[in-house]
């Protein structure tokens, strides 16, 4: 057993299986899950007639999706794709990503995953450390494709458009999509092919049988490269399908019945890949993508023409929907879950989605390294718990101090995990890897946590974004959580800057609700809830904050424009700072 590899640790006895729902046990049963071509295809046969995902007011039942996927398989072995092979996707939610991430798996081959927003340069190095021989991606976004294309080995591009696989809509989608784009300059890729050419030909070829094992990798999931250059977690088909496993495990009570998941954070963050697309896939669900949930407006115009019962987030799209004027018009009377993830969700935040929906936001825990799926909060809790949950089943975690032993239970230090869902490791990378696990084989997330005597976890911080102001620790997220309680603020974000005084200071950038928001009355409201050393020593009023295309708060950005404007600064003799 794993717990008899921990020695001297008070996690080993996992404090939190006894808080567990009753219906969850403590360990999973790997006879429940092989691979997620094997999820899909149990799907599939048990709900071929239920709707498996719409998009643009059109849907696609298990049936129609399993046989877009064939498609796509069939043609990618037409194209000579062996077993193993990488293939790029770079699109928003569209109704053909899961197809096609179910055809590249069906056909033998590995996805990875590459945000359309990307630079060009950015993509290129993904490209060129997968090795992926073919790239769908959004006609939209091909230029990127085409900056690339001569630093890159690509042998074909696919190209997609926003109404394929959506019939006679899809037409209309295509239309108005291209007559929009009528000012894009034009690009260059020899030999791509579109998406629909592709769906034609393959269908005029059966899918030829692949054995894909459980330890054959699924994903490479590039995370951020927040601290460094982007490297691919190696997600193995045991990894993500036990991940799908541990979630339907806890989300029990709603697995039995049709669900209609919205989908607002993309496919291509691991968050939205596991908890809407493949976990929803495995209970027969509805998962309804969103293009663009930037479009707040439309966004909500889309909620309240739907019937939904779950929906996923990240805490700047629940603020951002729950200050939207007609967002009260949403009908909730169907909505039985709320899942928030990949940054921490403010208190204020969950107050106001709990007064509006009637449910309270249900937080989780994870990361690309692992699924992502490592915590969550009970599916039933009633009140918003600031905290990241219990973890999961067949998960031990244990918080680490810096010397590496265990910290007593209540302390903080590095939560460190494993179990089923940590990849096999960074891709091409055994330094790294090495790097990233304790010495007993468990992942490093680099999150500082504490956990309860009853095991819930709560995150504390970032370990790197950690503010020390003349030796005492200041951790961002308990800042930004009190200033954000004061009416006039929309958003914020707290990062540690170089102070002569006290080696690091705390520095707030603020968007403001009112206009009329001073430094000083922000000063006074966060000295009555914090002592004074971690009270924010600037402030810097802004539009906006820089943020990732799931909404996560970029401090990394903001630490490194103000470094950069330090830098450039001229001393008072007017020579460069």
């Amino acid at each position: 057993m794993i717990a008899d590899t921990i020695t001297n640790d008070p996690y080993a006895a996992r404090p939190w299986l006894a808080s567990y729902p009753a219906y969850v046990p403590p360990d999973l049963d790997e006879r429940n899950y092989s691979t997620l071509i094997a999820i899909f295809r149990k799907a599939v046969a048990t709900f071929p007639e239920r709707p498996a995902i719409e998009c643009l007011g059109k849907r696609l039942t298990y049936l129609e999706l399993a046989a877009a996927a064939e498609a796509v398989g069939s043609w990618l072995q037409s194209r000579g794709l062996n077993k193993g092979d990488r293939v790029a996707i770079m699109s928003p939610n569209l109704a053909s990503y899961p197809a096609i991430i179910f055809g590249v798996f069906l056909a033998g081959g590995v996805v990875v995953n590459v945000n359309p927003l990307y630079t060009s340069h950015e993509f290129q190095h993904q490209i060129n450390d997968s090795g992926a021989r073919f790239v769908f991606v959004l006609e939209n976004f091909a230029h990127t494709v085409a900056e690339a294309w001569a630093s890159i080995q690509v042998e074909q591009v696919v190209l997609l458009s926003p109404g394929d696989l959506l019939g006679m809509k899809g037409f209309i989608v295509n239309a108005v999509s291209r007559w929009v784009k009528r000012a894009v300059k034009p690009f260059d890729l020899p030999g791509s092919i579109a998406f629909s050419k592709v769906m034609g030909s393959g269908r005029l070829r059966p899918l030829e049988a692949v054995e894909v094992e459980r330890d054959d990798i699924a994903f490479l999931q590039y995370t951020g490269g927040t601290t460094g250059v982007a490297k691919g977690a190696a997600l193995l088909h045991r990894n993500v399908a036990s991940n799908v496993e541990q979630a339907v495990l806890w989300l029990r009570p709603f697995a039995n019945r049709p669900q209609v998941m919205i989908a607002a954070l993309p496919l291509y963050h691991i968050f939205g890949l596991t908890a809407c697309c493949l976990t929803m896939a495995r209970i027969g669900a509805c998962c309804l993508l969103i293009p663009n949930p930037r479009d707040i407006d439309g966004f909500v115009k889309t909620l309240r023409r739907t019937t939904f019962t779950m929906i996923s987030g990240v805490n700047t799209l629940y603020a951002a929907l729950a200050d939207h004027k007609d967002f009260g018009l949403v009908d909730f009377s169907k909505l039985v879950f709320c899942l928030s993830g990949g940054m921490a969700t403010l208190d204020v935040t969950a107050r106001k989605w709990k007064q509006i929906t009637g449910k309270a936001i249900i937080e989780g825990y994870g990361l690309s390294e692992t699924s992502p799926l490592v915590c969550m909060n009970l599916p039933d809790l009633q009140e918003f718990s600031g905290a990241i949950g219990y973890p999961q089943a067949s998960t031990f975690v244990t918080i680490r101090l810096e010397d590496g032993s265990p910290a007593p239970i209540g302390e903080r230090g590095e939560l460190c995990v494993k179990g089923p869902q940590v990849m096999a490791g960074y891709w091409l990378r055994e330094k790294e890897t090495a790097e990233a696990m304790t010495e007993d084989g468990f992942f490093r997330t680099g999150d500082i946590a504490l956990m309860k005597p009853d095991g819930l976890i709560k995150i504390v911080d970032r370990l790197k974004d950690t503010i020390l102001v003349s030796g005492f620790n200041v951790y961002p997220n308990e800042v930004e959580n009190e200033l954000a309680l004061h009416p006039k603020v929309k958003e914020v974000a707290v990062i540690g800057v170089p102070d002569k005084h006290s080696g690091e200071a705390p520095m707030a950038f603020v968007v403001p609700r009112e206009p009329d928001i001073t430094r000083e009355e922000l000063n006074a409201f966060v000295h009555e809830r914090l002592t004074g050393y971690k009270a924010p020593k600037h402030y810097e009023f802004r539009d906006a904050l820089p943020k990732s295309t799931v909404g996560k708060i970029l401090r990394r950005v903001l630490r490194d424009e103000y470094i950069a404007r330090l830098a450039s600064a001229p001393s008072k003799d007017g020579a460069k700072a």
